[in-house]
């Protein structure tokens, strides 16, 4: 089953061309990690899967349809998306923000509700964060500032959350928590996360489906151990390394060498 795919799909920003005639099906129900050099089009592609960008040429399909056919609300019932470093509004608390997932189910005829409280109750609670509800958002740390980004999503209940490098200036520590979390949520709720990461260890440990993004386009797709190669690295990211089986998560690792490191 698919979640959402693109076809013929081309993206361009000032008519300089970014993703050129892409076919891609992304699994329902999965991990799925976006990898690929810096500017190589990653999250130009989210973007466009959330209809933030509008294509060139061909479509995003988003459950059967075409996505710039969608009424706006039906797109945020169905998808939610984290951008980079998203910036919350001044003095916001916790809660409020989280408050906000809500925003697509509201209208003059349907205001806030008993359900909608319990919404974000639950998001609070799936995320860790009911002790801090009534904190600053700008007062929390990285961690639990993406945390509550996250809880943002899921109080906005779509089955498809697109996360454009989550894990941006957080410490390693942070870094699995998040990751660990949006896990429990495609393994325990059913999500289909889809991610951009740089880091390609940690991409391979939690992607069911990996994507490689090179020469506008996917050079590759699959199982991380099915398509991650030295010369998959060499290829994407110019970059001598060699690749071993983790001892620990049985996942490929990949071990970059430098200039000054033999062959």
């Amino acid at each position: 089953m698919t979640a959402i795919a693109s076809r013929n799909l081309t993206l361009a920003y000032q008519r300089q061309p970014i993703i050129d005639n892409l076919d891609l099906a992304l699994p329902r129900g999965q991990v799925t990690v976006l990898i690929g050099s810096n500017g190589c089009g990653k999250s130009t592609l989210l973007k466009s899967f959330a209809r933030l960008l509008k294509p060139q040429a061909g479509t995003v399909i988003l459950n059967g349809a075409d996505i710039q056919r969608k009424p706006t609300a039906a797109v945020a019932r169905e998808l939610a998306i984290l951008p980079q470093m998203p910036v919350a509004p001044e003095g916001i608390c916790v809660r409020q923000l989280v408050a906000l997932g809500r925003y697509p189910y509201q209208s003059w005829m349907q205001q806030w509700s008993a359900e909608d409280e319990a919404v974000v109750a639950r998001a609070l609670t799936r995320t860790g964060l009911d002790e801090l509800a009534e904190r600053p958002v700008d007062a929390l740390s990285g961690g639990q500032r993406q945390r509550a980004w996250i809880a943002m999503t899921l109080a906005q209940e779509t089955e498809l959350v697109l996360l454009d490098e989550p894990t941006t200036f957080l410490d390693l520590a942070h870094q699995i928590e998040v990751l660990d979390l949006l896990r429990e949520l495609n393994r325990q709720e059913g999500k289909t996360i889809v991610m951009v990461l740089h880091d390609l260890n940690l991409a391979c440990r939690y992607a069911d489906h990996m994507v490689a993004v090179h020469q506008r386009t996917a050079y590759a797709q699959g199982k991380p151990a099915d398509i991650l190669s030295e010369e998959l690295v060499k290829t994407v990211f110019d970059l001598d390394c060699r690749i071993i089986p983790d001892p620990f998560f049985h996942t490929p690792l990949c071990i970059p060498f430098g200039r000054d490191i033999p062959r």
